[in-house]
């Protein structure tokens, strides 16, 4: 039997990473991450996997990211019942980030059910429970970076430090029979870190399956004097604007790096001290995790040594203490989940913020399109959270300069040290845009142009040491396309904030009747 691989997720968007490698003797995931971003998108953790859980022998974990972790509670409800490989760092957050995810979806769906029964509309259950995430953990199994196991019958993985957050890897595979080696970056880290280590792997490899977030983007290398220099200068003018300054943070290795630079420049006095509030209970847990595990050889020490509350730096752990910082008033700080605005505690206090001229969101990292974040990084007026329209009026500002993810020069690097590649470059996780410029760049760099491949989502391949080859798909799933772009809940909410301008802006009642109207009489004829 000719080996293949499936790429169930992050083709044409950066969630939902999963691949699938079938051998004569074995069927292999690598990653099983759950989809963010658009309402059309998410929708896809709800179907059924398009392949047999039971059938799985194990699975093999490069970081503990949701988008590529987030759904191995449901694969384990599904049947799974093999091992999850990992590293003892990817386990322990997970341990935490995994029972976090299935107590958000419990709460929500709870919530949206009482919406349901009050508009008529059917209930929905969530995608896995908190004991689902549970019993998902008791198929953990740590390796540790440079070991090699034999993942499965007839495959032989080892991982190789990925330098993306704590516990992340690159992981290479290799087949026996057929002789077949391949490598799946996972979440490649930007190198010159003081928190991580560069990020390394095997060269001379058949196939690569990398990833492309950064893909059309390049950032200045940044010392962390000058980073921390930057994130001063937004501090200084947050301040000087009088309001509070709200930092949306991914509750995993964002949140405890800026916590750390925080406290470092109020300590040598380059911004004005203030209260921090960490506002995230899985942030607190994933804290807890970088005290026990954040030792870094690179530097010595535990660079997350200091992340413990204290006067300056406060925990908020249960959601009364969240509440009553709005009743907080002058000068503070408050670094809540998620990243990307569409989750968690922060919603609460862009709600509560954004209308405010005095206030500042500072955007600090990749904003998915179709989130809340990203429609605020593009400047929108307007937005909708939780039903509610809130006019955008504080100052929202972007430092990327904590992410994670290399970019596009250090993806093109990267590639190029694992050379000479046999067979094909898959460039998955990343928007259209960010895997189209990379395929280019790896092109200009030298690789065949006919060897690099962007598949599509459940897209198959056969896999020969010198050569991919499609595999017809009985059916996809219904994906949109490209499942990156906004969709229609984005452009509703759009329109709705839109109306609620127009009839601000009309002279007086009358015309705004008019105008409504005209609306009714207008959805009335396309019924």
């Amino acid at each position: 039997m000719t080996p293949s691989l499936s790429v169930h997720g992050a083709a044409g968007c950066v969630t939902g990473s999963c691949y699938r490698l079938k051998t004569k003797d074995a069927e292999i995931l690598i990653d099983c991450g759950m989809f963010q971003g658009s309402k059309s998108l998410k929708a896809l953790n709800y179907e059924p996997f398009p392949f047999d859980a039971a059938g799985i022998d194990a699975v093999l974990l490069t970081h503990a990211h949701i988008d590529h972790s987030g759904l191995l509670p449901k694969l384990t409800r599904a049947g799974f019942r093999g091992p999850i490989w990992a590293t003892a760092g990817t386990r322990d957050l997970c341990a935490v980030m995994l029972a976090d995810a299935a107590h958000i979806q419990e709460s929500e769906v709870e919530q949206l059910n009482r919406r349901n029964q009050r508009r008529g509309r059917p209930t929905v259950t969530p995608i896995y429970t908190v004991r689902d995430a549970a019993r998902a953990m008791e198929q953990f199994r740590t390796i540790k970076l440079g070991e090699t196991l034999e993942a499965a019958p007839g495959v032989k993985a080892r991982w190789w430090d990925a330098g993306h957050i704590l516990g992340s890897a690159s992981i290479e595979a290799t087949v026996e029979e057929p002789q077949l080696r391949l490598l799946f970056s996972g979440d490649l880290g930007p190198g010159g870190r003081d928190f991580l280590a560069d990020p390394q792997a095997p060269a001379s490899v058949d196939h690569l399956i990398m990833e492309s977030t950064y893909g059309d983007r390049e950032r200045r290398s940044l010392s962390p004097e000058e980073r921390r220099s930057m994130l001063a200068a937004e501090l200084r003018a947050a301040h000087d604007a009088g309001g509070p300054l709200l930092i949306p943070a991914f509750a995993v290795e964002r949140t405890q790096e800026l916590l750390a630079d925080l406290l470092q420049v109020m300590a040598e006095g380059q911004a004005p001290a203030a209260e921090i509030f960490l506002d995230s209970p899985l942030a607190i847990e994933a804290t807890d995790v970088f005290l026990r595990r954040g030792y870094s050889q690179q530097a010595g020490r535990n660079p997350f040594g200091a992340l413990h509350p204290a006067d300056h730096l406060r925990f908020l752990k249960e959601p009364w203490e969240s509440d009553r910082l709005e009743d907080f008033t002058g000068w503070h700080v408050i670094v809540a989940a998620s990243g990307m605005c569409d989750a968690g505690r922060v919603r609460k206090h862009l709600k509560r913020l954004l209308w405010r001229r005095d206030a500042t969101v500072l955007l600090s990292g990749f904003q998915v399109q179709g989130t809340l974040g990203r429609l605020l990084a593009d400047g929108v007026k307007r937005v909708r959270i939780q039903g509610e329209d809130v006019r955008v009026q504080a100052r929202i500002r972007s430092l990327d300069i904590y992410s994670g993810h290399a970019d596009a020069n250090g993806l093109v690097d990267w590639a190029r040290a694992r050379q000479p590649i046999g067979g094909n470059v898959f460039i998955c996780h990343g928007e259209r845009s960010g895997s189209d410029a990379l395929a280019r760049r790896l092109a200009a760099a030298g690789m065949p142009a006919e060897r690099l491949v962007t598949p599509k989502i459940d897209q198959s391949f056969a896999l020969r040491p010198t050569q991919a080859t499609p595999i017809a798909a009985e059916q996809l799933r219904s994906a949109p396309q490209p499942p990156a772009e906004l969709d229609w809940h984005n452009a509703r909410a759009a329109l709705l904030g839109e109306l609620d301008a127009r009839l601000e802006a009309e002279k007086g009642d009358a015309e705004r009747a008019v105008l409504l109207a005209q609306l009714r009489q207008l959805v009335g004829r396309n019924a």
